[in-house]
């Protein structure tokens, strides 16, 4: 954002509109693709059979699809770094903005120092002896610096990182296809029969698919990134809505078709897809499936794509977590001094702050209280489901108040086509995966409440913080006849 000249004429540093359409492209997707669908993706297939699995995806799939048509609606016409926390404040309430951003740095902070753990897990495979804090340390400095010199860097990384996760789908997909049908012999017999043993295709019913789509949630998380980077794309009004259309046939490809593919040649009641840490890249159904089509050297490979997964979620989450900060601050929810930009563009003093904080976390997995850990990555657990929250809400009020200004919508660079059905869906189905993250706690003869607690502290600590400054700023929910729509749109 702007800044008026100084005396000498000379222009405060802005953000650098430098992100091209293909990192924005490849940013959606690297925020789709991780360790959720490498690896514990093996376990929804385990639990909720393949018919359980593969409808789970769909469902949540679609509902992700609904919400990036909305967040693409709202980017393309107010393409900012804050993203759906401006949104938020803008159309629904301050405080519920001024709550969804700062959820949302802290939720990346803490997953930067999750990642950092696993990365530790991973190099084990190759180099078993070395200390793991040596690893951790190492890639931190590694994200650090792609985040610290441009935002070039940033997405440069991300669209090689993203490049290396879909072609190794792709490549999965297509031995997958050659094994079912018939052209490349595997252990296993491939085919439908798999779907017809034991309780198949729905095994466990509709408690197992509830549990399953919780899982599959998770994984979709950080699709959202679109938004954030919206602030710093180039031609925004056109590139956004590109990315966005894409949505829908990523989700097709590199989901529904990588679990059924997964589905039909290895059996849902195999013992090793229950086995599903990231730290057992042997027990991957990737790997598995690799295996079976006698690729031999799969583990090795695969531990190195999961390895590309984990820095690629760790250098988003720099990026998303800075931006959001910075805009805290530029907007006067955060220390003025996070607003601060290099000559660069970039907001140096919000990446010191979101490195510090992430290296603590990190920290205190190693030598302070595992509990405590285990709270800190519950809390930003809950945080991603809130912002899907917050985009559905934001989106399905920017249009009320659009229209009852007697606005055109024709003008809107991009116009979902799902309104309001489309947020409307995703905020129900969305709460209610939300709600029921820990259910079976309650039906238990004996509740659980420091599990419950553990599950659930995401959501009470977000209320606390959007009602806290609603109390202390008296802020009220905005009227649809007194929103502000900009007039000057970036195309």
């Amino acid at each position: 954002m702007a800044q008026q000249p100084t005396k000498n004429t000379q222009v405060a540093p802005t953000l650098r509109r430098e992100l091209k359409a293909r990192h924005l492209t490849m940013i959606a997707i690297g925020g789709s693709i991780g360790t959720g669908l490498f690896v514990a993706s093996g376990a929804t297939v385990s639990q909720a059979g393949p018919g359980g699995a593969l409808l789970s995806y769909a469902l949540i799939g679609i509902m992700v699809y609904f919400l990036m048509t909305s967040l693409g609606e709202l980017a393309a016409f107010m393409p900012v770094s804050g993203s759906f926390s401006t949104y938020g404040s803008r159309y629904v309430e301050e405080g519920f903005g001024f709550a969804l951003g700062w959820n949302y740095w802290y939720n990346w902070a803490v997953t930067i120092a999750v990642d950092l753990v696993a990365s530790q897990l991973v190099m084990n495979y190759w180099f078993p002896d070395t200390p793991g804090w040596i690893w951790s340390a190492l890639f931190l400095g590694l994200i650090f610096l792609l985040n610290y010199i441009s935002v070039r860097g940033f997405g440069e990384a991300e669209y090689w990182f993203s490049l290396i996760k879909v072609v190794t789908v792709i490549i999965f997909i297509a031995v997958g296809v050659l094994m079912i049908t018939g052209i490349m012999r595997g252990a296993e017999t491939a085919g439908w029969h798999n779907w017809t043993i034991g309780d198949a295709p729905f095994a466990g019913g509709f408690a197992s698919m509830i549990g399953v789509a919780m899982i599959v949630g998770f994984s979709f998380q950080g699709t959202e990134l679109i938004g954030v980077a919206a602030g710093e794309s180039e031609n925004p009004g056109k590139n956004i809505p590109r990315a966005v259309r894409q949505v829908f046939w990523r989700i097709l490809l590199f989901y529904i078709l990588a679990i059924l593919v997964i589905s039909l040649i290895i059996p849902y009641t195999d013992p090793s897809l229950l086995r599903n840490e990231v730290g057992d890249i042997s027990v991957s159904p990737f790997t598995l499936v690799f295996r079976n089509a006698g690729l031999l050297s799969a583990a090795a490979v695969m531990n190195a794509v999961i390895l590309t997964a984990v820095l690629s979620a760790g250098n988003s989450g720099m990026y998303a977590s800075t931006r959001m900060l910075f805009t805290l601050a530029s907007e006067g929810k955060a220390p003025r001094m996070f607003a601060k930009l290099s000559k660069g563009g970039v907001p140096r003093n919000a990446l010191y702050a979101t490195t510090i904080v992430a290296a603590l976390c990190f920290l205190s997995s190693m030598f302070g209280n595992q509990t405590v850990y285990l709270w800190l990555l519950n809390t930003s657990g809950m945080t991603g489901f809130i912002a899907w929250l917050g985009i559905a809400v934001s989106h399905y009020r920017f249009r009320r108040g659009y229209v009852s200004q007697g606005l055109d919508l024709k003008k809107l660079p991009y116009l979902s086509g799902f309104f309001p059905f489309g947020p409307v869906f995703a905020f129900v189905l969305c709460l209610i995966i939300t709600l029921g993250q820990n259910y079976q706690a309650f039906l238990k003869d004996t509740i659980d409440w420091g599990g419950v607690a553990a599950t659930y502290i995401g959501l009470p600590l977000f209320l606390i913080i959007w009602f806290g400054y609603k109390l202390t700023k008296g802020t009220k929910v905005v009227k649809y006849s007194e929103m502000e729509f900009p007039e000057h749109v970036e195309k």
